[in-house]
């Protein structure tokens, strides 16, 4: 079983206490987002964990639970996003240089092979053109020697959940956006895909591209996965590969995980980000979080299955049981 950690929220940034104890317990709960009166429960016990694929913008709060993570035998990776956007679009994310040097320390300490370096997404405006893009990749790529061998991007989606809060952010400024995705940014939608593809190729780095329909080939440039079964495999020598998660869109080339996070829920509040769609909910959510609850966001009261793999269930007792 896949753990995902997570694509809802910034688990290592805001909940890595939560997370340690969720791991020393072996197992949580996860609400459905939908039906807060359905709840599942999962084991984190490494018996049960192929490998937990972390998902941040800042994880130095768990990077001292490193060390236990290891002890304790479980196999993990982090897709790291670094992006260079100012408060417009980034209100609360460390500064740039500050992810660098700690994506640097992060991978001197499990292995560049073991971080992967995402810039998602490339939104395109009047602030970031296509030459800003392409300058600034290549500035981070500089500087990331040896602390990341892949490079996975996205477009942003122009029509997905985070549209509204985007836009509203972008009142008054004098900011416009433009959907690279469009039919009349062809051109620049190809010369920054060349443009990655020629930085990623100057310094080592695999490129991929992310949940794109578009067909980046002819450049070089395949489609990725973050929740890559091929990845876990070669990590950590396992045979990790599932099925397709099917709770992804067609275009995501995910295998199948079990996610541990909840929407709006995220402190960073990035104006673009899907996952934080209501403003009003957030600090009403974060209220609800316990440290040692075993779900994010509230307590569940009751019995609920654990599931050692994502086909298979055991009974055990409620939430506020120690069932390992």
């Amino acid at each position: 079983m896949i753990i995902s950690a997570s694509r809802r929220t910034d688990i290592p940034a805001f909940y890595a206490e939560w997370f340690m104890n969720r791991v020393r317990e072996g197992y949580f709960h996860r609400v459905n987002p939908f039906n807060s009166n359905q709840v599942s429960g999962f084991s984190l016990k490494p018996e049960d964990v192929d490998a937990i694929c972390f998902w941040t913008k800042n994880p130095r709060p768990l990077m001292k639970h490193l060390n236990e993570l290891d002890e304790r035998g479980l196999n993990y990776y982090f897709q790291f996003t670094l992006n260079p956007y100012d408060k417009t679009f980034e209100p609360n994310v460390p500064s740039l240089q500050e992810g660098i040097s700690t994506m640097i320390e992060l991978a001197g300490h499990i292995g560049s092979e073991r971080v992967v370096w995402r810039y998602d997404p490339v939104i395109l405006s009047t602030v970031t053109p296509v030459a800003w893009h392409l300058e600034q990749v290549e500035h981070i790529a500089g500087q990331l020697k040896n602390a990341t061998s892949r490079l996975v991007f996205s477009f942003y989606d122009f029509y997905g959940k985070g549209q509204g809060r985007l836009n509203k952010s972008l009142l008054g400024t004098g900011i416009k956006l433009e959907d690279i995705c469009a039919p009349n940014q062809k051109d620049a939608l190809e010369q920054i895909a060349r443009g990655f593809k020629e930085i990623a190729d100057r310094f080592g780095l695999q490129i991929f591209s992310c949940s794109e329909d578009i067909d980046l080939n002819s450049i070089g440039i395949q489609h990725g996965a973050c929740i890559d079964g091929a990845l876990i495999s070669e990590l950590f020598g396992i045979d990790a590969v599932s099925g397709k998660d099917k709770n992804q869109r067609e275009s995501c080339g995910c295998v199948e995980s079990a996610d541990m996070g909840m929407y709006n829920s995220c402190h960073f509040r990035c104006t673009y980000c899907y996952a934080n769609f209501n403003e009003g909910m957030i600090d009403a959510n974060c209220q609800k979080h316990y440290p040692d609850s075993p779900s994010l966001l509230g307590m569940h009261e009751g019995y609920v299955e654990i599931q050692t793999s994502l086909h298979k269930k055991k009974k055990c007792g409620g939430c506020q049981q120690n069932l390992f």
